[in-house]
């Protein structure tokens, strides 16, 4: 295998991520870590990932989202 030339760092827009790639598919759990390490390549050492994203609320198209609100 051949050494990594790049250090990379990958920032992931969560929302767009999931409704542009995830929802309606069965792939609600996966590990971005290992999904990207696989797309960037062995060229590439996978240094951080940084993942953001916004508070879901439920809508009337899609009532049963979860807000991931912290019970307190």
């Amino acid at each position: 295998m051949p050494k990594p030339l790049y250090r990379t760092i990958v920032y992931v827009d969560g929302f767009n991520f999931y409704y542009g790639a995830v929802k309606g598919t069965s792939w609600k759990w996966l590990d971005p870590a290992a999904l990207f390490q696989k797309v960037l390549g062995p060229q590439n050492t996978l240094v951080k990932l940084k993942y953001f994203t916004a508070r879901v609320q439920p809508t009337a198209s899609d009532p049963n989202v979860q807000s991931g609100r912290i019970p307190t």
